[in-house]
């Protein structure tokens, strides 16, 4: 059987960036050390740092329980109130907000203060969507859309000019199928695609893979947004595509008759599981 690794799969330099600030504090040994929100949406990882003393909380009341260490932001960012927050209550903190969602902070800050609506393409309940609303300075004139019906349904009042912008993990062709559905509208429309490069070339290389073997393995956090979107495309190209968080979710007897199978896994894949599995697939076969 030929096995085919995806040169994009596993961390991307957000997540790695963010992984890494989080075991070198644990390794200073200089208190405790905790993360606002699982650092990254990968189990095995969060797991590990658990083991290692890392403790996340997930609310702002926690958080102002954390004075006895610092506190980590993970890569998918958060809004202005953490940081306020986080300033007023004199707590430690280190940034590991991913540049490119940094980016969007800034866009949506600026946008939303010279009066435009802003339209962010993105799963709602993600917390990177979550923190990028959180820089608007009218949470009232911003909008979060996913779907085609949201698409469809989205109208405001007035001649206010709209700024789109994407979360740094959506698919890209679903990004753009929405924003033509929100171009035809009408409104003056200035549109920043911010999916992040390696968000949109994991994508293509996914899509390229799978269109061209029996079967496609999938790897990554079941709550990991990019993950779920990789998945959803391979899915299109080839029906025998597998979404597997470890080896352990791997199904071989699926595998059994067929000649090539297709790797590739989220941003927030360690490198340990996909070369497990590839090893795996490739021995067992």
């Amino acid at each position: 059987m030929e096995v085919i690794l995806a040169k994009t799969a596993g961390f991307c330099f957000g997540v790695k960036r963010a992984v890494d600030t989080v075991y070198e504090q644990a390794g200073q040994g200089k208190g405790r050390i905790y993360t606002y929100g699982p650092i990254i949406h990968n189990e095995e990882v969060v797991k590990d740092l658990s083991q290692k003393g890392v403790r996340v909380v997930e609310t702002p009341e926690e958080l102002k329980n954390c004075k006895d260490g610092t506190v980590i932001i993970r890569s998918h960012g958060v809004g202005q109130d953490i940081y306020r927050l986080l300033e007023e209550e004199g707590i430690p903190y280190v940034d590991a907000t991913c540049p490119f969602v940094r980016k969007i902070h800034r866009i949506v800050g600026q946008y939303s203060k010279e009066g435009c609506h802003v339209v962010i393409i993105g799963n709602s309940s993600h917390p990177e969507v979550e923190g990028i609303k959180g820089w608007s300075h009218d949470i009232g004139a911003t909008t979060v859309v996913s779907t085609e019906e949201e698409a469809r349904n989205f109208s405001i009042k007035g001649k206010k000019r709209v700024c789109i912008v994407a979360q740094t993990t959506f698919n890209n062709k679903k990004f753009k199928e929405l924003v033509e559905i929100i171009g035809k509208k009408g409104y003056d429309i200035i549109v920043l695609n911010t999916i992040c490069n390696a968000t949109q070339e994991r994508q293509a290389e996914a899509k390229e893979i799978a269109s061209r073997v029996d079967a496609m393995v999938v790897i990554g956090g079941k709550a990991s947004s990019n993950t779920q979107k990789l998945f959803e495309i391979c899915k299109k190209e080839c029906a025998n595509t597998y979404y597997i968080q470890t080896l352990k979710d791997l199904d071989f007897s699926e595998l059994r008759s067929i000649n090539n199978v297709g790797i590739t896994a989220g941003a927030s894949t360690p490198n340990k599981i996909i070369e497990e599995v590839q090893k795996n697939v490739r021995n067992e076969f």
